[in-house]
């Protein structure tokens, strides 16, 4: 029940993202009729559409993609000839009629189904502009789709997207009942009710043209990325069903009064008890150590570090990760990192081991690929840091990056109770370099981006997007966000894969880093590319992975950091070529 309450809120706090705007139009077309025969019905379709449309495309085939476009394609459609109604009479009169024809027919078979009709064409042009909606992807929506794509389509995963939906279609209610009573007044006192429709069916084809050309997903997505994803990220952090700190729950105030009767040790923190910490029974493998058992763990401090070593945000985790394990290891602080993979690459144990020598990890790692200890710790985040107690009780966590001051005075406090001598002191300062430096969030315009089709957005190549078929594409002037192919590419679930020499990939984006999740493919031979930014070198503004001329190699499947923009951050066009066949290319990530 608390999941979807987050989602419904999730999809309420959409009315403040720009993602909303096209649809308004075909909404605020609704209102001259009643609230429950017009208006609702609408909205209810909206959702009903979005819902199903948003599961099949998380966990569907290449089938989900060419239902979706052929759906979009004849909601298109739809809803031009419905603009063009507004602007004609002529043309509503023609459109109309068959409707009117059926319902004095079901009138006189029924005797009160005169409002059928009505609910009818109001329930089409919802799950119309359900296909078309493109909401903003924020924290919220994006551990729903997510969870989708990692437990596959069933009903849980339908009931949150429809409550998402749901929550976003609450305040458009709200908004149309006003705006329907403004109208009318308008009509009334101003007699200009054929010229407010002419207007609202212009409206209409321009948010057509809008979606046509991509700002919704384009401009629109990125002027969002900022708006709303603090919000959400405060309604995930109030309603999770672990307590926050400062919180403490009936076992928390319980376990209260008995560390306060307990005079055995004179420090008690204030974190409150989150419940008893799941056993870290499942991995497939450990890495840098033997299994670890609760059992082994009672009385040391542990810190339980969920990451996967492709996660931008997880890479940017691992500094901070690595100092506090140096740091307090002597003074009863176990980490313990559990890589739970999100791509099928993640999966391969021999990729894993090499990311830990490249970033340097010696703490133990439970290689967790069939979700055992995530769901036993009922996760859904990269990165999550849980805290344990020497009794084996959850006292903190930490969701996503930040809070690393926080943290480390949580680690301090807990060992302090557990009986070492450890004092206070000023938090670590650690050594990040190339992708591992913290981001720079005032400056970042482009959001998490994926290749493969099941996740995939803002495609601009004019082909469009050929699921699971070797196909030739061309670059386009892409919008803000978007990104195109050129050459021969297979596009797969998961990654593009380039099938003939020469490729590229194309970016236009905002943000001082841009990373990309690339790999050597099947072959595993190391592949020759070359980066260009707005046409020229990188120079100054190249990222780690490549020289100043934009030369580098793919050698490993993980992620590369081709961008940093060494001065003021600006809207760049990035372009990668790939010399050499075989290359996969997963998601871009910036920072």
């Amino acid at each position: 029940m608390t999941v979807l309450i987050i989602a419904y809120l999730g999809g309420v706090l959409t009315i403040l993202s720009p993602c909303i705007l096209p649809i308004l139009p075909f909404v605020f077309a609704r209102t001259e009729g009643p609230f429950a025969r017009s208006t609702l019905p609408m909205l209810a379709g909206m959702a009903a559409s979005f819902a199903l449309v948003a599961t099949l495309a998380a966990v569907g085939g290449s089938w989900a993609v060419r239902a979706n476009e052929y759906g979009r394609l004849a909601a298109v459609m739809l809803l031009a000839a419905f603009g063009v109604s507004l602007l004609s009479p002529r043309v509503a009169y023609l459109l109309a009629q068959p409707a009117v024809d059926l319902g004095n027919r079901l009138a006189t078979s029924a005797g009160s189904a005169r409002s059928a009709p009505a609910i009818a064409s109001s329930l089409v042009l919802g799950a119309a502009t359900g296909l078309l909606w493109a909401p903003c992807a924020g924290p919220i929506l994006g551990l729903v789709l997510t969870g989708a794509a990692l437990q596959g389509a069933n009903l849980e995963t339908t009931f949150l997207l429809f409550a998402y939906a749901a929550g976003a279609a609450t305040p458009l209610a709200v908004a149309l009942i006003v705006g329907g009573k403004v109208f009318a007044v308008m009509k009334r006192s101003l007699g200009v009710g054929e010229r407010i429709r002419q207007c609202v069916g212009a409206a209409v084809l321009a948010s057509l043209a809008a979606i046509a050309l991509g700002l919704d997903t384009g401009v629109l997505t990125q002027v969002s990325y900022a708006s709303t994803a603090s919000f959400e990220q405060e309604v995930l952090e109030r309603f999770h069903e672990r307590p926050a700190a400062g919180a403490p729950s009936k076992v928390a105030r319980n376990n209260a009064m008995q560390l306060e009767a307990d005079s055995k040790r004179p420090f008690r923190s204030g974190l409150p008890s989150e419940g008893r910490a799941p056993a870290l029974n499942g991995a497939v493998e450990w890495l840098n150590s033997a299994p670890l058992t609760n059992e082994q763990l009672r009385g040391k401090v542990v810190l339980v570090n969920f990451w996967t070593y492709s996660c931008i945000n997880c890479i940017r985790t691992i500094p901070y990760v690595r100092a506090w394990a140096e740091k307090y290891k002597d003074k009863g602080l176990v980490v313990v990192g559990v890589h739970t993979p999100e791509f099928a690459f993640e999966k391969r144990i021999d990729n894993v081991r090499q990311a830990l020598g490249g970033f340097n990890i010696g703490y133990p790692v439970a290689i967790d690929n069939d979700y055992r200890i995530w769901r036993a710790f009922e996760n859904s985040y990269w990165p999550a840091h849980y805290l344990i107690d020497a009794k084996g009780e959850i006292r903190y966590h930490q969701f996503g990056e930040g809070n690393y001051p926080q943290t480390e005075k949580a680690i301090q406090d807990l060992l302090r109770e557990a009986g070492s001598e450890t004092a206070a002191s000023a938090p670590v300062v650690p050594d990040a370099k190339g992708a591992e430096v913290g981001p720079d969030m005032s400056n970042i315009g482009s959001g998490e981006t994926y290749l493969g089709y099941r996740r995939a957005a803002n495609f601009a190549s004019p082909e469009g997007l050929q699921a699971d078929a070797t196909y030739h594409y061309s670059f386009a002037k892409p919008n803000l966000n978007g990104w195109g192919l050129s050459g021969t590419w297979t596009i797969g679930a998961q990654q593009a894969t380039l099938t003939q020499p020469g490729g590229g990939i194309a970016y236009r984006f905002r943000a001082r880093d841009l990373h990309l999740v690339l790999g050597p493919g099947a072959a595993g031979k190391p592949i020759r590319f070359r980066v260009t930014i707005d046409g020229k070198d990188p120079g100054n503004d190249r990222g780690s992975d490549i020289d100043a001329s934009g030369n580098g190699t793919v050698t490993a499947t993980k992620l590369y950091q081709l961008v940093r923009q060494s001065a003021d951050v600006t809207v760049r066009n990035f372009e990668i070529r790939f010399l050499d066949r075989g290359v996969e290319a997963f998601a871009f990530t910036f920072g």
